[in-house]
């Protein structure tokens, strides 16, 4: 099956986590970087995988107006769940429809409370935003600038202030059946458990690929790359960075 549909390339695919590891958090890709992996294209299959809707990352990985499902043989938003391999859509899924509204009111009022009694430095605006698999929550705000986001980042390595929130959340909501994962630089998902970045493997495993590779920067317990790169399944290798994400590429791959 994947000879006939990727020919001339092997039997390998290649996942990435976006922020940090394609990209800088939340910026456009580089020349260097598009360059690498349309190298890498030639030789293996690749795809991505993040935890931002998919307008989010399409406006990250699309270069002069390029079609972020044609430059990927794989696309996978919000961890897989919406999902495109060649162009197509996959069977998608949605955060409300396995929550509901009864239990989702409750999750997300205590949120707002906890948002508006924290004392932090600044904040901006887009404190929880809805997405189809998940809701993100940021308690800086996803308004805020790129110098912001690099402060508070500093900020909450000092002050924990993202660690105590989900704390807080996972035992207050312990029956709900759900993750909450820090990703990024000022905010963390929350998403039914078994829905991290492994359920885009969902749409993979069967396909038939010798080896699953997946480069990704927060792979350590806790961080949102973590449950799909020490997954079985994939060979995972960390990156401090998009340049790091390069240098590895070209000596695993020789490109």
């Amino acid at each position: 099956m994947v000879a006939s549909e990727f020919p001339g390339r092997s039997n390998k695919l290649i996942l990435f986590d976006v922020d940090n590891t394609l990209t800088r958090a939340r910026q456009t890709i580089t020349p260097a970087m598009t360059k690498v992996l349309q190298e890498l294209k030639k030789k293996a299959v690749i795809g991505f995988v993040g935890g931002s809707d998919f307008v989010k990352i399409s406006e990250q990985l699309s270069v002069n107006r390029s079609n972020v499902v044609e430059d990927f043989d794989y696309a996978f938003a919000e961890n897989g769940l919406t999902a495109y391999k060649l162009g197509k859509p996959l069977p998608s899924q949605s955060f409300i429809k396995f929550l509901g509204e009864e239990r989702y009111k409750p999750l997300v009022n205590f949120i707002l409370h906890y948002l508006a009694d924290l004392d932090i430095p600044i904040k901006r605006g887009t404190f929880v935003e809805f997405r189809n698999g998940m809701i993100n929550v940021s308690p800086l705000g996803r308004n805020a600038t790129i110098a912001e986001r690099d402060e508070f980042e500093v900020y909450d390595k000092k002050q924990g202030i993202r660690a105590a929130f989900v704390k807080v959340l996972q035992e207050k909501f312990a029956d709900y059946g759900l993750t909450f994962s820090i990703g990024g630089k000022i905010s963390f998902d929350i998403f039914p458990r078994g829905w991290d970045k492994t359920y885009a493997l969902r749409h993979v495993e069967h396909e038939g690929y010798e080896e699953i590779h997946f480069f990704g920067d927060k792979t350590y317990k806790g961080g949102n790359d973590y449950e799909i790169f020490a997954d079985p399944r994939t060979i995972g290798h960390s990156v401090e960075n998009p340049e790091d994400t390069i240098k590895q590429l070209k000596e695993i791959f020789q490109i």
